[in-house]
Order: structure tokens, then C-alpha cells, then sequence
């Protein structure tokens, strides 16, 4: 092909629209406003000025087998870049497994916006990691309202569900709103799990890929709780009602729950 002075000029508006197109889309992209983050740049505990635990081994009304840890760096450490929850097989007080569970309540809570945590997840049957949020003001559970963002159990490898918990909409009742979707190496690789959630309803992607909606149609409270702020919990439970629904394989441990950051951007 023969290039003239009109071809090559052509040639440079389609490339410079292209650049001003991808331009505008990163801005829009970078656009939102971080409020709130934890990138586990550090070394040795997570960082004590963003993140509380959760303490004990009395199951967490799941009959979960784990003893939840404190300030324990072989159960919850800032490694290489990331929060590690490792998931141990080892005796300690009446539990034969530890584990941690982190969270911001009381540390912070916020109403409405996106939620980023990229992560690896552990494998494994028995083994059962979540991301998930609970009202600040919680008095009474499913009443004041639970998202569920990731949780995967390990029986069923590579099955990521979604679920809202409410007074009207619950587990126990058989009611619950949930979804799932089949990402086959969430154990090999990250994935970025998130929740978008408006006054309107709460979308929950991975990957860009939108898998679950759950909508404010109803406008009263024994269905939509999500009208408070949350705050942010990441567990690796052992065994429970689910998790251990087809027992714990004591071969697979330590399992390790690798978190490479959590954002939350307010929405624009």
C-alpha cells in the first residue's frame, strides 16, 4: 500500500482518537474516589489502626471447628504484599483447627459504595473463606442485614455465591438471595471480588463479571436493611453447617487465604 500525506494524516486522527478514547476511559476508571484502603504493604501483624478480630471457638452459630486467634502472626500476617489468614491443624484450647477473622467494625464502617478485595483462595474440603459485611449498628442477626461478597467452600471447588441475609429473606428461613458462579483456579490465581452497593440495590462481581443483583423493590426494612453503615469482615472458617458439610480432610492443611488488597471507593 502506497501511504500519501491524506493517508497518514488520517491515520494519525484515528490513532490519536483512539489514545484520547482510552485516556477518558482510564480517567473514568481512576475517577472514583478512594475512601478507604489496606494494600498489606507491611511486615508482621495487619495494621491494628484498620482491623479488629473476631475471638474464640464456639462455632460463630455455625458450628464452625476453628478457634478464631488474636494478634497470632501464624494465623493473620502482612507477607510479600499480602494479608495471609492461614488456616492451621493444630490443637488449641477446645478446637483442633485455628484460624483469624479480621474485621473493621469499629474501625470503619461506611453507606453505600464499592468494595475491591483481590484475592486467592484456599482449597481444600472443609476449608471456607469469605468476604463479607455486617451493619455497624447490629443488634439482632439476619434483622439488621448481612452481604455476603465472596464465600466458597471447599467440597465444591471453585463455586463463588453471593448471598443477602435479611429478617424476610434468610438461611434459616430457606429464603435467602444468593447466586453463584464457577471461576475454575480461584485457588491458583487472584481474582478481584466486588460489591457495588447503592440505596437502589447491590450488584456482585468477579472479575468485571456481574453474577448477582439484589434490588431495593420492596422499600421496607425486613427486606432491605442496607440503608446503614457496614463494616468489612475477611475469615477463613474450618468445617460448619456448609463448610463441613461433607467433613474436613485434616491432609489438605495449612490452607492459606491470601488478600492482596481491600478498596473502598465511593461511588460516583
Amino acid at each position: 500500500m502506497k501511504f500519501t500525506l491524506q493517508n497518514i494524516t488520517q491515520l494519525c486522527i484515528v490513532i490519536l482518537a483512539l489514545s484520547a478514547m482510552s485516556c477518558i476511559s482510564r480517567q473514568a476508571d481512576f475517577g472514583k474516589k478512594l475512601i478507604w484502603s489496606d494494600e498489606f504493604n507491611g511486615k508482621g501483624l495487619p495494621d491494628s489502626s484498620k482491623w479488629n478480630y473476631d475471638v474464640g471457638g464456639n462455632g460463630f452459630g455455625n458450628n464452625e471447628a476453628q478457634f478464631y486467634t488474636l494478634n497470632r502472626p501464624e494465623n493473620a500476617r502482612m507477607e510479600n504484599g499480602n494479608l495471609v489468614i492461614e488456616a492451621r491443624k493444630e490443637r488449641w484450647k477446645n478446637n483442633s483447627y485455628t484460624s483469624a477473622r479480621l474485621l473493621t467494625k469499629g474501625k470503619f464502617s461506611f453507606q453505600y459504595g464499592t468494595v475491591e478485595v483481590r484475592a486467592k483462595l484456599p482449597k481444600g474440603r472443609g476449608t471456607w473463606p469469605a468476604i463479607w459485611m455486617m451493619s455497624e449498628n447490629m443488634k439482632k442477626w439476619p434483622d439488621d442485614g448481612e452481604l455476603d461478597i465472596m464465600e466458597h467452600v471447599g467440597f465444591n471447588q471453585g463455586y463463588i455465591h453471593a448471598s443477602v441475609h435479611t429478617q424476610k429473606y434468610n438461611h434459616i428461613r430457606g429464603t435467602q438471595k444468593t447466586d453463584t458462579l464457577f471461576v475454575k483456579d480461584v485457588s491458583e490465581t487472584f481474582h478481584v471480588y466486588k460489591a457495588v452497593w447503592t440505596p437502589e440495590k447491590i450488584d456482585v462481581y468477579v472479575d468485571d463479571m456481574k453474577f448477582f443483583t439484589y434490588e431495593n423493590k420492596e422499600k421496607v426494612y425486613e427486606a432491605w436493611p442496607f440503608d446503614q453503615p457496614c463494616f468489612i469482615i475477611l475469615n477463613l472458617a474450618i468445617g460448619g453447617f456448609w463448610g463441613g458439610k461433607e467433613g474436613i480432610d485434616d491432609a489438605v492443611f495449612p490452607q492459606k487465604y491470601y488478600i492482596d488488597y481491600v478498596r473502598v471507593y465511593q461511588n460516583n
